[in-house]
Parts: structure tokens; sequence; C-alpha cells
């Protein structure tokens, strides 16, 4: 499906004439996600349809008890949610949320509104749970639960990205990413889920991972980018798996061991832990950080979750290190513990390079590499050449979730600035606690919802455009394996010549390793400036004297 920015970009925000309590919605191509496929729900033993949902059918294959299992659905977690009661309960519609969300900013839609999508359920609970909504119904906000409801919430509920960004700026706090959890968690006591989310869960379920990798593969890819890296460095890292008795687990994101721009990332990991000498082990077990059962119920995220602290005791680790991905970070830091826990059998993460201990991570044992790194580089134990950076204007987009979830902030600036000479912030109002969302995340990132990617990302697009004009930053680096499968695209499309990167790629590029061939190129193995300049500076780079002698030199 080809897009024009133009056309994207004319976007009304006039109110609709029809009545915000009609639910029927219209499933415009580019604008939903296709629903998953039975074989997927049937493996996880969920509800399922007889066939594959088709989002845009006139009728869908709902249980005959369809309006008993909402109902009850609802029941069962107002009971069990105290949060969800209390967000049912204390809305006052100020619309301090409406224009924060950026599928609201990209679509002009109303009921993209945090507060009209939230709505959407709490107009439900009211017309079946409250006394006044059942006498007085539409009066008092109340709404009939019907077959067009559950469309809408479909298609409404998948335009939400989880991004918590609306929950920033409410001044009662309602978190409407929880809202969209629990909504699309009743979608799902019906059988009614996205091939998106559905099959990542179902392949990390069976294999360990979202990409269905077996043991091997993993291991294969990981071996190759050993091989690359020794192209690159002349040095031989070892990457051990499986390995009883290491000191640390590493459980990263699956998309760095075959994903680009992710592949870089994954030759930061093994030069930097090379490099310090740290005894870790990979798990082909445990070989996905990412949770798409965030994106589905909490039920799915336990499940998927569980299997790290499970290969963490197997293995006999001390602690474990994560690497850079976004959703993984605020399931580790928000539920692990009480999901999956307590990991008595686990000490509290101490560095064996600095000694530091993350107290932060006493409850869950598992430390975020930017934390890591940034404490060896706290402690002066990396010796970095930030010049190998110098093609490189970078600025930095704080995924949603190590950033507002989890109050990752600082820790990825300060590695940053300690390995790149340019780096430039975007505007304040669309960083840190106030960033903006890639507009995919939450599982959305499919290429048959093209079209509200594009809507979603434009906000984020525009902070990022506006230090490409005026800094001539030519990387968005970020901490989150969706964000780099789904900015690419959206940087191609709003702000092209800006290329996608994670922090470990530039902290390999940096590092200078102990007994190292001469570098003369990055981990992309784009040339690195300054030394092409000195080879040609330097007498006899004519030929008199080997190039290889003279860049060695400048290392």
């Amino acid at each position: 499906m080809k897009f024009k920015q133009e056309d994207l970009l004319k976007i009304d925000y006039s109110p609709p004439k029809k009545d915000w309590m009609d639910p029927k919605v219209e499933f415009k191509k580019g604008t939903f996600c296709y629903g998953a496929v039975p074989e997927t729900q049937k493996y996880l033993d969920l509800p399922y349809s007889k066939e594959k949902l088709q989002p845009q059918a006139e009728d869908w294959d709902l249980p005959d008890n369809w309006k008993e299992i909402v109902i009850e659905g609802i029941r069962t977690r107002l009971k069990k949610f105290r949060s969800l009661q209390i967000f049912m309960d204390i809305c006052v519609r100020c619309g301090a949320c409406a224009d924060k969300c950026h599928y609201f900013i990209g679509s002009g839609d109303p009921k993209n509104m945090p507060v009209l999508r939230a709505e959407l359920l709490r107009s439900i609970y009211r017309g079946e749970f409250t006394l006044a909504g059942k006498l007085l119904g539409r009066f008092t906000g109340g709404r009939k639960l019907t077959k067009e409801v559950i469309k809408e919430w479909f298609y409404y509920f998948f335009q939400c990205t989880e991004c918590r960004r609306c929950s920033v700026f409410c001044p009662y706090g309602i978190d409407t990413a929880e809202v969209t959890m629990i909504a699309r968690e009743i979608l799902a006591d019906l059988g009614l889920g996205i091939e998106w989310i559905m099959t990542p869960a179902s392949n990390c379920f069976r294999t360990g991972n979202h990409l269905g990798i077996q043991p091997h593969g993993v291991v294969d890819s990981i071996e190759f980018a050993v091989d690359e890296l020794e192209e690159i460095t002349g040095i031989r890292v070892d990457a051990t798996f499986n390995r009883k008795g290491a000191e640390v687990l590493f459980v990263a994101p699956s998309a760095d061991y075959f994903a680009s721009p992710h592949y870089y990332t994954l030759l930061g990991y093994l030069a930097l832990f090379h490099e310090i000498g740290l005894d870790y082990t990979w798990s082909t077990f445990a070989s996905e950080g990412g949770n798409f059962g965030l994106f589905h119920s909490h039920e799915m995220i336990k499940r998927l979750n569980a299997k790290i602290y499970m290969e963490a005791e197997r293995l006999g680790v001390k602690w474990i290190l994560g690497g850079e991905c976004g959703h993984m970070w605020r399931v580790l830091h928000q539920y692990m513990d009480t999901m999956n826990g307590p990991a008595d059998f686990l000490e509290v993460p101490k560095s064996p390079i600095t000694g530091t201990v993350f107290e932060n991570a006493k409850s869950t044992k598992m430390v975020h590499i930017t934390e890591f790194t940034s404490d060896l580089i706290h402690h002066n134990k990396l010796n970095l050449d930030k010049r190998r950076n110098d093609h490189w204007r970078t600025t930095f987009h704080d995924s949603c979730n190590p950033a507002r979830a989890m109050g990752l902030f600082e820790e990825p600036r300060y590695v940053i600035k300690n390995v790149c000479n340019n780096f430039f912030e975007m505007p304040e109002n669309t960083i840190r606690e106030q960033t903006f969302c890639c507009g995919s995340g939450a599982g959305l990132g499919t290429d048959e919802n093209m079209e509200m990617r594009l809507r979603g990302g434009l906000p984020r697009a525009n902070a990022v455009k506006y230090v490409h004009e005026k800094k001539d930053a030519n990387i968005l680096l970020c901490i989150c394996a969706i964000d780099k499968a789904t900015l690419p695209p959206l940087m191609e499309f709003w702000v092209p010549g800006m290329e996608v990167g994670g922090i470990h790629e530039m902290v390999g590029n940096a590092l200078v390793m102990k007994g190292e061939i001469p570098r003369t190129a990055d981990l992309r193995g784009e040339p690195l400036p300054y030394m092409e300049e000195a080879v040609a500076e330097e007498p006899g780079a004519n030929g008199d004297t080997p190039a290889e002698k003279e860049v060695t030199d400048h290392v």
C-alpha cells in the first residue's frame, strides 16, 4: 500500500456528526490488524473461532453465549484488579489526556483520545453494572452490550500501544494502558486476538523465542556474530550456551540475533562482555527477553516470563542481566517478581567488575544492560575512543516502557555521551517521561496496519525531524527491539536519511579492545572518517609504508 505524506497530513480534528455512543466502525484497509489463526489460539489453550477472524466481515464467529462471557469477564476483573474499579469510577472526562495520544494526534479520530477509548469499556460498565446506568442508560453514559460494541473494542483497543503517555498528564492517575490490557483480555475470552501478537506468543511458548527459532538456530546465529566480530576486531570472543555455574545469565530479545539494525547491538554485547571478562552464558531455552503476553493478558505474561527464572535456577547463576528491549523491561520491572518470584535462589546483583551492588534489582535479581554499562564507564573500566562514532550525529528515543514504566532516563544518555562526541536532544516535551511512542508497540507493528503506524508515529517523527534539520542528526538511538523494528520504516517515510540503532552498537564501535587489529570501520562496516584522514596524512601513506601500520599508530 502506497502512502504520501501530504495525504496522511490531512487530519480533521473537527467532531464527527454521529454520537460517540454509536459503536459502528469501518475497518478501513491499513488501519487494523488481522485476526489470529485458530491453530495458534488452540496451541495456547485459548478459546478460538472455527475460522480465522476477518475483522472487516459483517458476521463474526462469536460463541453463542458471548454476552455472558463478556459480562463475567468484566465482573471477574473488577474483583481482581482494584485499579480497574477505580479507573471505571473516577474519570471526570476533563480531557487532560485528549491531545496526548499519538494516535489521536495522527488520526484526528476522537475515539483515539485516551478518555474516550476508555469510555468504550466504561460505558458498558455503567450500563451493565451500575444502578444509574441500568435505569437511565445513555443519560448517565451507559450503553448496552452489542456485537457492534465488540467490533468497536477490537478496532480501538488494538489502536492503543499501551505507551502510558496519557497517564502522565491525568490529574487522577488513570492508566488507560491498563484499561486497554483488560479490554484485550476480555476479547481474548471470546477467542479474539490478532495474528501479530498470538503467533509470537505461541512461538515463544513452544521454542522459547518469538521467531520460533530452534535451539541450534539460536546458537548458529550468535556464533555467526562471533565470526563477524572476529573479522572486524581480530579477536575471537567466547559465547557459551546453557553453561551451568556461570555467574550471569544474559537474556536479550531474539530480534538481536536475526534482525537489522538489532544485530549490530548484538555485536556490541559480545565485544563488551569479552573485554571485561564477564562470566556469563546464553540460554537456548530462555532465548527471548521480550514478552508478547503483555499485549494479551496477565496470565500470558506469567506463562511466557516463567522461563527466565526457571533457566536461571537450572543453570545455577547468581543473577540475570537483560539486553536492550522495551516491553521486556516493563514486564521484568513491574510484574516478574510478583508473577514468577520471589527468586530466592538468586543473589542481589553485584558487578564482578566494579563491585557495585544494584540495590534497585534486589527484588527481581535482574539488571538492565544500560545500568550495567553506565556503571562500568563511571568506574573507568572501559577504554573508549569516542572518535570512532564521529560519523554518527546521535539523538535518543526514550522507549516508552524503559522510560515511563521503569524510570530509565539518565543511564542511556550517560552511556551515549561517553561513547559519542555528537549527541542532540529532541524537544523537551517529547522525551523522558513525556516521550512519544514509536506508534507501533503493543503488537501493532504489522504491515497491514501501516497507515495507523505512520499516523501514530507522526509525533515522534516530527521531533526527530527537528534535530535532523536543526542539528544534522543522522541516527536515532533506542533501547527497544520493537523500536528498532518499527522506527526504520517510520523514518524512511517521515524523516528520510535518518538511521536507527542501539546504544550498545555505539559502545561496540567506541570500545578499544586489547589486542584488536586496526579498526578502519564500525560494526556496520561503515568506514571511520578520522582513520581515513589519519592514513592519508601519514608519511608513506601512498604505499611506502603499509597502511595497517599507520592506522595502528593512531589507534
